[in-house]
Order: C-alpha cells, then structure tokens, then sequence
C-alpha cells in the first residue's frame, strides 16, 4: 500500500503541473476550447492512470526481477553462459521497450518506407545488448569506467564523421529512447544484482555506469546502419 501512495504522489507531482498549463494555455490561445480542454483532461487522466499502474509494476515485479537475474546469474553457469545470457536480456528489454518502437515507427514513415522499422529495432537492440556485456566484462575485469567511456565516445565522433548528416541525428536519438520506462529500472536493477555477486558489496559504486555505456550501443549501431545505407 505504500507504494501505491508512493507512486501516485510521484505521478500526480509530474503530470498536474504539465496538465494545468496546458489548460491555461488553451483558454488563453483558442475561443471557445471547451471540447478540446475536455478531451484533453480525458487523455490526461487515462495517462496518469496508465503511468501510475506501470510505475508500481516496476517497483513491485521488474525492479526485483532484474537484481534477482543479476544476482543469480553468474552463480548459475560459466562467464560464457553468463554474458551470452547478458546479452539475451538486453536484446530482449530494448525491443520491449515503448519508446523505441516509437522511433522505429517515424523513421520507417520519414524513410519512405526505404528501411523498415525492424531494421532498426534490430540495430538498436543488438547495440544495447552489446554494451550491457561490455558493462559486466568491465565489472569481472574491474576496468576502470572512464577507459571504457573515452573509448566509446572517441568510437562515436570517428565514426560520426562517416555517417550521412541525416542519419547522425536519429543516431543520437536512438541512444536517447533507449533509456526509457521499461529499459532504465530493469538495467540499474540488473547492474546491482551483478555487483552484488561479482565485486563484493563494498564495490556497489561499480553498478553505476550501465546505463553510461547503454547510450553508446544503440548510437554507435545506427551510426552503423546510416554507413550501411548511406
């Protein structure tokens, strides 16, 4: 019950704000907005409803899910089984995930149709689920993250410089939508888990980062389709 009181105060405190200038808005810009402020409190309670009930969902199923498999995991298997297994669950999270196929969607339309959405959900999924390993053979070797970090943007502006202009927009975009809802709670949950078991308790700063190194895959992966392509 705390988390559902936890969780409406947080949904309220994020969308009344946003709902009530838009309201004001529409009186002071548009005669007559009765018809249009209805549907819109409509839209806006259906939208703060629907965030409220994902939002105790995440705190009540994915968030646990994701330290659970990050903690049982590496005591399951060898570290082959283990990053293979890694790199499932990224794939598998970033094609769950809303907002990507969002993107995918308006890309396909912007396109003309010339490169399909699952084409870039798959670029975007493999480059995320790539990363994501990277970030736990960065934890099992104990590199230190602004090595791994320089070297992932220096990738990205040298690769940057070979991809056509309009795909260099859409690239970081796609780095962007991959940190969304569903992707974000379950990767830091995933992160701890495997600290957790990996480097000791009293390495927990080590879960920070994935989602640091999660940015880059997807960018780097359109990057990749737009010199494909391009």
């Amino acid at each position: 019950m705390d988390d559902v009181k936890d969780v409406a105060r947080e949904v309220l405190s994020s969308t009344l704000p946003v709902v009530l200038m838009v309201i004001i808005f529409q009186f002071i810009f548009f005669e007559n907005p009765g018809h249009m402020v209805i549907q819109f409190i409509i839209g806006a309670i259906m939208v703060t409803l629907g965030l409220g009930l994902f939002l105790i969902g995440v705190k009540i199923g994915l968030l646990p899910l994701g330290e659970t498999i990050g903690a049982e995991l590496p005591q399951r298997g060898s570290v082959i089984i283990l990053l293979f297994a890694i790199l499932f669950i990224g794939i598998a999270v970033t094609v769950a995930e809303p907002q990507v196929s969002i993107l995918a969607n308006q890309f396909e339309y912007v396109s003309g149709g010339s490169i399909p959405k699952y084409l870039l959900v798959s670029f975007v999924a493999a480059g995320v689920g790539l990363f994501i390993t990277i970030a736990a053979v960065r934890v099992l070797l104990n590199i230190p993250m602004k090595h791994v970090l320089t070297a992932g943007y220096l990738a990205v502006f040298i690769l940057a410089a070979f991809v056509p202009p309009n795909f260099l927009p859409i690239s970081f975009d796609a780095g962007g939508v991959t940190t969304g809802p569903l992707t974000v709670p379950f990767i830091i949950a995933l992160g701890v888990g495997l600290t957790s078991v990996l480097a000791g308790k009293s390495s927990m700063s080590d879960s920070f980062g994935f989602l640091a190194l999660v940015l880059i895959g997807p960018t780097l992966a359109v990057m990749l389709l737009g010199v494909i392509y391009g």
